[in-house]
C-alpha cells in the first residue's frame, strides 16, 4: 500500500508556473501530429533503465496525461508511484487513464498537484522520471529545482531523462524556438530556451550510463546514475 505523507503541502502559485491546463485536451494529439511516435519511443528507451527490483518506489514529475504512468506499471506491476503534476487538468486525465487501463493498481499511485517543490523533505525514491518536463523550467530556477529532485533520489537510484537536445543551428534550432514560442503564447511558459541538462545534472554528481537518440537526433533518452569518481 502506498503511504501518503502525513501532511500534504498546499500548492503555491509559484508551483504552477504554466497554464498547461489550456492544452491538456489536445496535448497528446498535438505531440503525435508534430513528432509522430518519436516522443513515446524516446520515453520507452529511457524506461529500460528502471531499477531491477520488483517493487521500486518511483517519482514521475510532469507526466502529463498519464501514458508514462501506465507504462511504468506495466513494466513494474508492483511498483508504487508518486505522480507529481503542476496542471490539474493533466492530473485529472492521468487519474482517468489509470482507472481505465490499470484499475488494479489504483492503490499503488499517489497523485499530487504541484512541482518538485511539493516534495516532502523526507521522501526518497528508487527512480526519478523526468520526461519532457525539465525543459519547461526557466533557467534561473533550474538549479534549485534539480537540487530538490536530487535530494529525493536514493543512493544508486537511476534518474531517467527523456527530452530534447540543445541545437546550435539548422532546423532543430528553429523547431525548438517555435515550440517555446507556442507554449509561451498558449500556456505562459516562462522558460525561453532549452537548458543543457547533461551539464546541469553533472554538477549534481550524476553521469550518463545509457543514451539513445531519436527524431533525427533531436530527442534523447538518458539514464543517469551517481558518479563513482
Amino acid at each position: 500500500m502506498f503511504e501518503q505523507p502525513k501532511s500534504s503541502p498546499k500548492p503555491a502559485e509559484a508551483e504552477n508556473p504554466t497554464g498547461f491546463d489550456r492544452v491538456a485536451w489536445c496535448y497528446d494529439a498535438l505531440a503525435g501530429l508534430v513528432f509522430g511516435p518519436a516522443q513515446r519511443l524516446t520515453q520507452r528507451a529511457a524506461l529500460a533503465g528502471l531499477p531491477p527490483q520488483a517493487a521500486p518506489h518511483v517519482l514521475i514529475l510532469g507526466g502529463g496525461t498519464g501514458w508514462v504512468l501506465t507504462e511504468v506499471l506495466r513494466r513494474r506491476p508492483q511498483s508504487t508511484v508518486l505522480y507529481l503534476e503542476a496542471s490539474p487538468k493533466m492530473l485529472a486525465r492521468a487519474r482517468q487513464r489509470l482507472a481505465r487501463e490499470c484499475p488494479q493498481a489504483a492503490h499503488q499511485v499517489a497523485f499530487r498537484h504541484g512541482t518538485q517543490a511539493a516534495l516532502q523533505p523526507t521522501e526518497r525514491f528508487d527512480t526519478i522520471i523526468t520526461f519532457f518536463v525539465l525543459d519547461c523550467i526557466a533557467q534561473p530556477e533550474l538549479p534549485v529545482a534539480l537540487a530538490q529532485l536530487r535530494q529525493a533520489q536514493r543512493a544508486d537510484a537511476p534518474w531517467l531523462l527523456a527530452d530534447f537536445r540543445p541545437a546550435r543551428g539548422g532546423w532543430r534550432r528553429w523547431l525548438l524556438a517555435a515550440m517555446y514560442l507556442f507554449f509561451r503564447l498558449t500556456t505562459g511558459l516562462r522558460a525561453r530556451s532549452l537548458p543543457d541538462l547533461r551539464t546541469e545534472l553533472g554538477k549534481l554528481g550524476l553521469q550518463p550510463q545509457q543514451s539513445f537518440l531519436f527524431f533525427a537526433k533531436s530527442m534523447e533518452a538518458v539514464v543517469f546514475t551517481e558518479s563513482r569518481n
